[in-house]
């Protein structure tokens, strides 16, 4: 999508590189993120109203230290460095930068020494989060020293001529006091933006470029029934009216009920009428015996799209697939640090277009979770839509750990249901972001009945999130616990131990596969 004003990221590698572009959207202001190998043409070629620097783990005088092109500082477009950004500056226009004799991790106090159009309205001492073991020692020539902390004798610069900006902390993170003032000074002070981010335009703009793009073509939807391709199914319908072929595809790895009960949804309260097609038989003829999750993914996912090409040729002039992708899957499936590892391949990503005939149409591929469900609101679809917890594109499949059969489906199927009703009853529903059951490879003794039995293990996981980027482990009463677990022992024959995951993301992801 084109966008009127855009921050660019430039990422070192720093934990909150996110954090950072969710501060700026928050502002109303579109952000993407970088490498900071990006080409300076291509700079040139975004326009950004302005850049930021992310944070890194590494220091600037670092054997392979990331860095980024001189000529960026000769663009006049303003520029922002944060932690590892402010060092760096720093090193590139000949400031001096040192290893600290004492590093800084974590709260401390920031004072403002000099007025500053970043501090605008900032109090002179206020709370920051440090995280860094370099400190800038001499400001580059020109730059004045704004800002000071305990450890840090330049904790903030400036030179407001040339437009460039340096924090020693973390303004994006929560427990920097006045970050989002700080940041918010960058936009609209420093930067001069306007902050039409909002999903309403997002809705206007993303209408007119579908109906631009499809023209007098067909375009098939998959309807999974959560959130992102409901939204977008919503979306792409007010763009191109009958011109969408919703199409949803039981695989036999959904909840339970689930297929049966979203089909009447769309068909009742958002006039999605659609296609049903059950290939439940064929998806796990093909998932048979397969173990190893990535294989999974790849399998599900070639599955689909052989499933929707032929149910496309029933149609004359179709050429568009509609995905949910969102902004994370990007991220996490396509690096944009250089050469680190993939963390695991997205469904709605995984090299899919290199085996379909069709071209993709993804309005959220720029976006997170949360936008998505702003974009649901500004579209008026019910929030029984909106707040549904995401459910990955391969289902249960990647919830089953080891091969996959209907008997195990069953099993997790009967056992979920139990642990998200109870979540309901107990009115922790929207409190939580994602909640499912894990049927696990492993096997342990019980007593039931005065009766030896040697049955499944099931893993419990509820998380509290944001975007799905960073996730915690949601504290349950150990009372809840207690009546889940004895729930699913009692009622789901195959179980006989349940065990609750309190692992974060990071260093754990959300689903198990």
């Amino acid at each position: 999508m084109q966008h009127s004003e855009l921050i660019l990221i430039l990422d070192f590698g720093s934990q909150f590189t996110q954090l950072i572009t969710r501060r700026i959207r928050e502002a109303n202001v579109y952000s993407e993120i970088y490498s900071h190998t990006i080409p300076i043409e291509k700079i040139k070629e975004l326009n950004p109203k302005g850049i930021i620097f992310s944070g890194g783990p590494m220091s600037v005088y670092d054997d392979e230290a990331p860095d980024v092109d001189d000529k960026i500082f000769d663009l006049g477009i303003p520029i922002l460095g944060i932690c590892y950004g402010l060092q760096l500056i720093s090193k590139k226009l000949n400031g001096k930068v040192e290893k600290a004799s004492d590093r800084e991790y974590g709260r401390t106090e920031c004072e403002v020494l000099k007025s500053s159009v970043l501090f605008k309205d900032v109090k002179k001492k206020s709370v920051v989060w440090m995280s860094h073991g370099d400190n800038v020692t001499e400001p580059p020539s020109g730059f004045k020293i704004i800002a000071v902390s305990k450890h840090s004798p330049i904790c903030a610069i400036e030179n407001a001529e040339r437009k460039v900006y340096g924090v020693q902390f973390h303004p994006e993170v929560h427990h920097t006091e006045e970050g989002v003032k700080i940041i918010r000074n960058f936009l609209f002070e420093i930067c001069k933006c306007k902050g039409d981010w909002t999903p309403e335009n997002f809705v206007s703009n993303s209408i007119k470029e579908i109906k631009a793009k499809v023209g007098p073509a067909n375009v098939i939807c998959a309807l999974s029934g959560g959130v992102d391709s409901t939204v977008a199914a919503v979306l792409v319908k007010q763009a191109i009216g009958e011109q969408l072929i919703c199409i949803h595809i039981d695989t036999g790895l959904m909840r339970k009920n689930e297929s049966k009960e979203i089909s009447e949804l769309f068909n009742s309260k958002l006039n999605l009428n659609h296609i049903h097609i059950d290939a439940s038989e064929l998806f796990l003829q093909k998932l048979k015996n397969v173990s190893d999750p990535e294989l999974k993914r790849k399998i599900i996912g070639n599955t689909f799209i052989e499933v929707f090409e032929k149910e496309a040729k029933k149609f004359e002039n179709v050429k568009f697939l509609v995905q949910g992708t969102l902004y994370p899957d990007v991220i996490e499936s396509v690096s944009v640090k250089g050469a680190s590892a993939t963390i695991k391949t997205h469904h709605n990503v995984g090299g899919l277009p290199e085996k379909m005939n069709l071209s993709l149409i993804e309005p959220f591929r720029e976006l997170f979770k949360d936008e998505v469900r702003n974009v649901g609101r500004a579209l008026n679809i019910p929030e029984e839509f909106i707040e549904r917890h995401p459910f990955p594109g391969p289902g249960l499949a990647v919830r089953i750990l080891g091969p996959v059969d209907k008997d195990k489906l069953d099993i997790l199927r009967e056992a979920d249901d139990i642990f998200i009703k109870a979540i309901k009853q107990h009115n922790l529903y929207k409190k939580i972001w994602q909640a499912f059951a894990v049927l696990l490879p492993v096997q342990s003794v019980g007593v039931m009945g005065d009766s030896r039995t040697y049955e499944n293990v099931l893993a419990l996981r509820a998380v509290t999130s944001v975007d799905g980027m960073t996730a915690d482990w949601f504290p349950f009463e150990p009372d809840f616990l207690a009546e889940v677990s004895n729930n699913i022992i009692n009622k789901v024959r195959g179980i006989n131990r349940v065990v609750y995951d309190i692992s974060s993301k990071p260093p754990a992801t959300i689903e198990w596969e």
